[in-house]
């Protein structure tokens, strides 16, 4: 990740990694309402070569003109055309690394995410990087930021994680190092009542406490995910 040349100055990122695959409306609707209300100054979206808490089918499906004009989903996947954004004519829903950056690219490009200006005239913007292209496989989170803070020491990084993965986030790789060192950020999934609560302790840490958990209670919920678009093209594709 370069900064532009001459522009040293400390900023706040949040980090929003994930396989999108395919990316979608909820992924570009999440990262813009968290830039307009969160101090944030900047949103990273880290495409995942390989994602150590999804398994990925093999096989390549073809999805023919699959455009969104970005508006929010009331009900479950109905067509084809509902929930994709910034993709190719033909966009290949299997894991091909290249092609799921750059429909992440063109879809933030397409939101105007790229310099979103507030009200009182601060900029700020969404990014979508590459950036665990080089670094060890699986991608674990932890080593992620480890790096990220590595190459950046001047930066603030938050992590920008769904109400479902703060569910088992203590099964995930080095989860004390991650809140020890990293404010989360928890935006809402549909999941049972209560699973946002931090319940029998199993958030406490031996070494010290979290350095911030903010749950994002009046963000939007999104009612559609990557899973759900590939569960209905895989549908589609057998009738």
């Amino acid at each position: 990740m370069q900064r532009e040349i001459g522009k040293h100055f400390m900023a706040r990122i949040g980090i929003y990694g994930g396989s999108f695959n395919p990316v979608h409306f909820g992924h570009i609707g999440m990262v813009k309402w968290v830039l307009e209300h969160t101090d944030l100054d900047e949103v990273w979206m880290l495409v995942s070569p390989k994602s150590p808490h999804k398994v990925v089918g093999s096989g390549s499906l073809q999805l023919q003109n699959a455009f969104c004009t970005g508006s929010r989903a009331s009900s479950s996947p109905t067509s084809k055309a509902s929930f994709l954004v910034g993709t190719n004519d033909k966009f290949d829903l299997d894991t091909n690394y290249d092609e799921r950056v750059k429909a992440a690219r063109k879809a933030v490009k397409e939101a105007g995410l790229e310099d979103v200006v507030l009200p009182d005239g601060t900029h700020k913007r969404v990014i979508v990087s590459d950036f665990e292209r080089n670094l060890p496989l699986p991608s674990y989170t932890a080593n992620t930021l480890r790096e990220l803070k590595r190459q950046h020491p001047d930066d603030e990084f938050s992590l920008l994680i769904g109400e479902d993965n703060w569910n088992v986030f203590d099964k995930w790789r080095e989860w004390e190092y991650i809140l020890q060192n990293y404010r989360v950020l928890v935006y809402p999934r549909k999941l049972e009542v209560g699973s946002w609560k931090l319940e029998d302790g199993r958030w406490s840490l031996e070494d010290g406490e979290a350095k911030a958990v903010v749950f994002l209670t009046d963000a939007p919920y999104f009612d559609v995910s990557s899973t759900q678009i590939r569960e209905k093209m895989k549908k589609d594709l057998h009738k």
